[in-house]
């Protein structure tokens, strides 16, 4: 399971169709993959690049308690990783992961710290490209919390430098009082 993938940019058409076919469907399966990694993880920092996956995907399948728990050891590992690729998804994964913890348990205003916090982080080699998750800041939309997801936007600006307008095209949306369809940027 601890392997090392090739860039994306690197791979045929026919290795990219074979990892979709071969990608999780359900939230389930997500999890199931996220806790076989971290299970696997060979070494310390191997745990570390783990459990982020682990984190979000125990809080997308509802199991709060656990996701609490990864996110706890990701943040309090990763100034031990702070000059890793892997470091500016960490602080994202943790952020976001506390953010919705928050939010289901009454208290938006410490969801808003974390989705800003989310939008602070360095940025990764995956965050410049495909770009943050937005599944925070779709949920504190959803409550009514549009000033913060404005703000969350205008931070990633910062790091995610291939966003092809879609930052402009979701800030739009939001002053308008809309939702946007966020994609792929909710996947966990």
């Amino acid at each position: 399971m601890n392997q090392v993938m090739r860039p994306y940019t690197e791979m045929t058409i026919e290795e990219l169709r074979d990892l979709a076919a071969k990608a999780p469907k359900t939230p389930q399966e997500r999890y199931d993959r996220a806790i076989e990694a971290l299970q696997s993880a060979d070494s310390p920092y191997a745990r570390w690049c783990a459990l982020g996956a682990a984190a979000k995907t125990s809080v997308e399948i509802g199991s709060d308690e656990e996701a609490a728990g990864y996110a706890h050891e990701l943040r309090q590992l990763a100034p031990t990783y702070a000059d890793d690729w892997n470091y500016g998804n960490a602080i994202q994964d943790f952020s976001v992961v506390f953010g919705l913890l928050s939010l289901r348990g009454g208290d938006a205003e410490a969801a808003r710290g974390h989705l800003l916090a989310a939008g602070r982080s360095p940025g990764s080699p995956q965050m410049v490209s495909f770009g943050p998750n937005m599944s925070l800041a779709k949920a504190l939309l959803e409550a009514g919390h549009h000033y913060a997801v404005l703000q969350y936007f205008d931070l990633c600006r910062s790091f995610w430098e291939m966003d092809r307008g879609q930052l402009d095209k979701w800030t739009d949306e939001v002053v308008r009082g809309l939702c946007p369809n966020f994609g792929a940027n909710l996947i966990y």
